[in-house]
């Protein structure tokens, strides 16, 4: 899984705008719209699960080398135009969807397409292959778009709660027979039994387990999936789902802001500590508030992170699903799965 890396605005006003190394969504409003471009390759690979079993996926990748999955987030804004090309390096065909704003059309294997659309509404959107659904988009392609408001660094939507950094949390789950038969060009014909859950592509490792805190493949120390702030530090972090299994997020430390549900804003902002999320394609926005938590001992002051500091040690808070099995992996590696953690840090 090779890092995402962050491209300005040219002078001509034509980039692509995706997330930075850091893991955090880089964002600067501007006075007027843009064209983003963005180029993906529909690629095919293996990939090494935490059982050391090699997994088939298929990617919208940023290179012909390797599967990216998920594909590369990308952030615009309100009135942006987005150009994205899609080279298709398979023998099988494709499209790239994202539901209410784009559609590709089929992509034939081989074949190469570049499209436009406007971004005209603020929110988290999932792009995906909508051919031979759900096979396509479970084996690997789909990833991430936000669409910040015009003239707004810090709303999910005009007048929503404010923040001062964001995330994206891209779930998935994995049955190896599925991806198999995909890759022999056979619709699978038994029942989805999910071995492997991921979180941007990763999953977790245990304190002394080989790989822990390796960002390469511990979603527990990836920039991308960890969350790292200081107290103040509201987050906001796009949770999407193009899995087939629902979904309880849940956090340890301090209650999240429910902002929205699967593109509509919540009439009312419930703090909750587990917040659902559909399966086959469901979004929820939630913010992470970098308070205190309430319960804490030693309390969380920016004393005691300084002394924690210092002594080597971390402030950090767990988040895991409460849909138990996704904690596995292979059918029994426990905290192999789906999870992260919230860090603190002293200012």
């Amino acid at each position: 899984m090779r890092r995402r890396v962050f491209l300005g605005l040219t002078s001509a006003g034509i980039a692509s705008t995706l997330t930075g190394v850091s893991g955090l969504i880089l964002w600067s409003p501007r006075a007027h719209s843009a064209t983003v471009s963005k180029t993906f390759y529909i690629t095919d690979g293996f990939i090494r699960q935490p059982d050391g079993v090699n997994v088939y996926f298929r990617g919208f990748s940023n290179s012909t080398s390797s599967p990216d999955v998920p594909g590369e987030s990308i952030i615009v804004q309100e009135g942006d135009t987005l150009r994205i090309t899609v080279v298709n390096t398979l023998a099988t065909s494709h499209r790239f969807v994202i539901d209410g704003l784009a559609d590709s059309g089929t992509i034939g294997g081989g074949q190469t397409r570049t499209f436009e659309f406007s971004a005209d509404t603020a929110g988290s959107f999932l792009y995906y292959d909508s051919i031979n659904a759900p096979y396509n988009r479970v084996t690997g392609l789909h990833g991430a778009l936000a669409v910040m408001p015009a003239d707004s660094s810090e709303e999910l939507y005009a007048g929503s709660p404010t923040f001062v950094q964001q995330y994206f949390w891209v779930f998935n789950d994995v049955d190896p027979a599925w991806n198999n038969a995909v890759r022999s060009g056979q619709i699978p014909n038994g029942n989805f039994v999910p071995r492997y859950f991921t979180i941007n592509g990763l999953s977790g490792r245990p304190p002394g387990a080989s790989g822990a805190m390796d960002p390469a493949i511990d979603s527990m120390a990836d920039p991308r999936t960890r969350i790292d702030g200081h107290l103040g530090d509201r987050t906001l972090i796009r949770c999407l789902n193009p899995g087939m299994a629902q979904h309880s997020i849940h956090t340890h430390g301090n209650h999240m802001e429910w902002l929205s549900k699967n593109g509509s804003v919540r009439a009312e902002i419930w703090e909750k500590d587990v917040v659902p999320l559909d399966g086959n394609g469901g979004i929820v926005d939630v913010v992470f508030p970098y308070e205190p938590p309430p319960d804490a001992w030693p309390p969380v002051t920016n004393n005691t992170l300084q002394q924690a500091e210092s002594d080597g040690r971390h402030f950090a808070y767990p988040m895991h699903l409460h849909d138990e099995m996704t904690q596995t992996a292979g059918g029994g590696l426990y905290m192999f799965g789906a999870l992260t953690d919230f860090y603190y840090h002293s200012s």
